[in-house]
């Protein structure tokens, strides 16, 4: 397994929405594998495919304790039935040091194909409901900036722009690799 580098905002690939599996091979489970490494890693709660870079319909998900490992992996995942609402405060590991409330639904089903290639569906409530969710919008190009008000969106690009900006005067400088 590898740690993978996790895509930064505002890298267009975050706002593409990711095609379909055709098949679960080799590939593709040593880089759903990749993926759980990454997301452990970093560490986070799920991580989706064009967050590495990659333009396919794969989530990870593991909301368990680190002594209490479950991870969950799955293509072209879909959310089939939803109830309830509730607001959850969230971040995302592609948009460091944005963290904003955000309405979900409180239960959903989540139809997809497992590592072994097989359909399963999960029924999942409060923070897996809220995670699988998440994850499935990095798949339609969906990004937590994409469900505040302008303004906000507007504050963090300019903050993110500046980070840009300095991080590319400090290289210039030259220093330590």
């Amino acid at each position: 397994m590898a740690v993978l580098e996790i895509v930064k905002y505002p890298d267009p690939v975050l706002s593409t929405a990711s095609d379909r599996v055709e098949a679960v091979d080799d590939e593709t489970r040593q880089l759903m594998e990749d993926m759980l490494e990454t997301m452990y890693s970093a560490p986070g709660v799920g991580l989706a495919a064009p967050q590495v870079g990659v333009n396919k319909r794969i989530i990870v998900i593991d909301v368990r304790p680190d002594d209490k490992k479950d991870p969950i992996m799955l293509v072209n995942p879909e959310i089939v039935e939803g109830d309830g609402k509730f607001t959850y405060e969230e971040g995302c590991l592609s948009l460091p040091e944005f963290i904003v409330e955000v309405e979900r639904m409180k239960e959903v089903s989540v139809k997809g194909i497992n590592e072994k290639g097989d359909e399963v569906t999960y029924k999942a409530n409060d923070l897996l409901a809220v995670v699988f969710q998440h994850e499935i919008d990095h798949l339609d190009g969906i990004l937590l900036v994409d469900k505040v008000s302008r303004l906000k969106r507007d504050i963090y690009r300019r903050k993110v722009k500046k980070g840009l900006k300095e991080t590319a005067r400090d290289e210039s400088k030259g220093g330590a690799l």
